[in-house]
């Protein structure tokens, strides 16, 4: 509508399926999305536990060396907010839990040696984690930062304000389900963003319509195993080194930023075992699917 064309490109970033949605002119919209991109290149870059010149990985080879890693500004917010959603989740979200995965190998269906996870546990604790605005010090060999857990949906949020600083009043960001809604389709038409269903894969179990804002689901669904009926799933406490059991198969939050609705939902995943009510007390909107696939939203007026 009135001259905009719509543009949309998929790839893959941040080891997920991703898709950038816009409606703009005809010549803008190619650079536009190359834009979007070039700052999501810049973000797995700087984050990324893979590469080898990463601030993760300078932090986490200098880990027991009592070497203090310098940061920027935009690592420090980081860690504040990982902080507070330690404190919030009362450790239930802890960015020194990746190490894990050492001995989580979700892929092979057997349940690692307890031996395994219990010497995993000692690595782990954002509370010994020596931090301020001059740098970070991890205090002993062996432990890492794994901003993992919340990176793909600050990076999405960084995309649609990019977008947005760019001009662009129609679009979507979608990261890996990742989800920021720059306003309404040309025609004010909403956009409608399925819910995956929790046991049926490409299945959206219903639609919900955004004008505006952002929405991140978390599930059992991800990275999971079944042994002897029990689901094993990727959402791991740290105190224990086992996967939490939720009475939630997933979990929906909408927010104005794509970041504290995918780290709420993920916290509501792993307080639900201790505290089920914990995402009722937050005041966002949510929808929860319990594991017999009932809904539990306070969406209605939605």
């Amino acid at each position: 509508m009135n001259g905009t064309h719509l543009h949309s490109v998929k790839f893959r970033a941040m080891g997920s399926p991703c898709e950038l949605i816009i409606h703009t002119s005809q010549d803008a919209g190619p650079e536009l999305l190359q834009l979007a991109r070039d700052r999501l290149t810049q973000l797995e870059q700087k984050y990324s536990r893979y590469r080898p010149d990463s601030i993760t990985t300078r932090i986490n080879a200098a880990a027991g060396t009592g070497e203090t890693v310098p940061i920027d500004q935009e690592t420090l917010g980081l860690l504040h907010y990982a902080d507070s959603l330690h404190t919030q989740s009362k450790g239930l979200f802890d960015i020194t839990s990746g190490v894990l995965r050492r001995a989580w190998d979700f892929r092979s269906a057997r349940l690692p040696e307890p031996k395994s996870i219990e010497a995993l546990l000692p690595s782990i604790g954002w509370r010994r984690v020596t931090w301020s605005q001059a740098g970070i010090s991890l205090p002993t060999p062996g432990m890492e930062l794994d901003f993992g857990g919340f990176v793909k949906e600050y990076a999405a949020d960084q995309v649609a304000q990019r977008l947005r600083d760019s001009g662009v009043e129609h679009g979507l960001v979608n990261l890996g389900g990742d989800i920021v809604v720059i306003g309404p389709q040309p025609d004010g038409q909403p956009w409608r963003v399925g819910i995956r269903h929790p046991r049926q894969a490409d299945t959206a179990l219903l639609k919900l319509p955004m004008t505006h804002g952002a929405i991140a689901t978390s599930g059992d669904y991800e990275r999971f195993m079944l042994i002897d009926g029990v689901r094993y799933c990727h959402l791991l406490n740290p105190f224990t080194g086992f996967p939490v059991h939720s009475p939630f198969a997933s979990a929906t939050v909408i927010a104005d930023q794509c970041l504290i609705a995918g780290s709420f939902s993920s916290l509501t995943m792993l307080t639900a075992e201790t505290d089920p009510d914990w995402i009722t007390r937050v005041g966002l909107p949510y929808l929860l699917i319990d594991q017999s696939m009932q809904v539990l939203s306070n969406m209605e007026s939605r």
